[in-house]
Formats: C-alpha cells, structure tokens, sequence
C-alpha cells in the first residue's frame, strides 16, 4: 500500500471532515477496507467508524480497539446479535420488533444500554430492508418499552448510485417523519440523530437536515470488491 494513496486518504477525509457543518458525525464506512487505511483515516480526525458485516468489524476491532465509535450500518442478523452487542456503540439499522428485541436481551446480558437508530424503508423498496413509513409508529411503540434500548433517531439509505438529486425526495420523506416523531414527544424516544446520506448524496442529506453521514468510497476510493 503505497504511501501517496494513505495521503490521499488522509486529505479526503480532512477535505470532507472540514466540509461538514458542525454538529455532522462523519461515520466512514469501512467494508472491505484494510487496518492501514482504517489507520490513517483514524488518524486524520475520523472519530466513528461504521461496518456492514460483523465479522469483518469483529476482525478490524481486534486491531483498532475502542479507539473510535463503533457504528453497525448493515443488515443485522438475529443469530449475530450476541456478538454486535459487545462490538459497536450505535446500531443505526433496527427495523423490527423481533430484532429489536434480541439486541435489548443480549444488552441485558451484558449489562448494557444501546443507542438505536430505526431505519426507514423511505422509498417503499422491495429490495431494501428498512421499516415501512407507515408502519414507523406501530414499531417505536412496541419496542419503547425494552429496557436496554434507547431509540435516539432515523437512519435511511437511498439510492447509492446515479444522480444524487434522486436520493432527496428519500431523505426529505424521512425528515419529516423524524420531526413529526419528535412533535409527539413519546417518553424514552429522543429524535437525535439522522442518518442519511453515502458518498454521492451526503451532501444532499445534510442539506436536508442529516446529522450523521456514512462515507466510504469518497474517502478511500473505489473498493477492490
């Protein structure tokens, strides 16, 4: 791994980290990347990093450590709860009851409280995973209640690829559905963050209002897989 390509690392993740308004969570989103590139980015001011797959965050954390936060923004599995809960310190993606509740069991059993964010089907996709917008209000209520768990926002994907002006009228729908919730002022839910936005459309999230977005490919560059 050559040194000008760590550079470069380094540069984009201090050119994005200085293009963010203050108060935006820069999450890099580190699947399939190697420990020198998760490194330098670390190195250059990344303060969270965010995994798709655990085993591939079980391995990098093995060699990082709890030196930044560690942000699940995949697919969870219920059989990988067990490990995901001792392994990050946010999950951006429940989106249902029966998840829900594995991650509040093995949080009991670790004696530990998980922030969670609910992620939001936004565009109705049938490949997408993600709670339905009109089923959102069913789901906090059934989950409110699980002792470990703190519901503290939205997290939604939107297009990855293509104009990123497509992915707005994903992220404008999940805005409103983030204030509406936080209007209602249900006890125990706190409207603190919302995750939108990768590489191509981050900037589009955060003109509609993101506070955390999940860069991969803008940082590191293409991934090799």
């Amino acid at each position: 791994m050559s040194e000008d390509y760590l550079y470069t690392i380094k540069k984009n993740v201090t050119g994005i980290q200085h293009s963010l308004p203050p108060g935006v969570l820069l999450v890099a989103a580190a699947k399939t990347r190697l420990p020198d590139e998760v490194k330098t980015a670390i190195n250059a001011g990344i303060m969270a990093i965010g995994y798709n797959y655990i085993q591939e965050a079980e391995r990098m954390h093995n060699i990082i450590g709890n030196t930044v936060q560690w942000h699940m923004i995949g697919h969870l599995q219920r059989n990988k709860v067990k490990k995901a809960v001792k392994l990050f310190d946010m999950i951006e993606t429940i989106d249902s009851v029966e998840l829900a509740e594995e991650v509040n069991r093995q949080c009991v059993s670790e004696s530990k409280v998980m922030p969670v964010l609910i992620e939001i089907n936004s565009g109705k996709e049938s490949n997408k995973t993600g709670v339905l917008p009109e089923n959102i209000d069913k789901l906090i209520i059934r989950i409110n209640s699980l002792t470990n768990l703190r519901i503290q926002g939205l997290m939604t994907m939107g297009p990855r690829f293509g104009n990123p002006e497509d992915a707005r009228p994903y992220f404008i729908a999940t805005k409103a559905i983030f204030d509406r919730i936080k209007k209602t002022k249900v006890p125990h839910v706190e409207m603190r963050y919302l995750s939108m936005g990768m590489s191509n459309s981050y900037k589009i999230a955060i003109e509609e209002e993101a506070n955390i977005v999940r860069i991969g490919t803008a940082l590191f560059g293409e991934r090799n897989i």
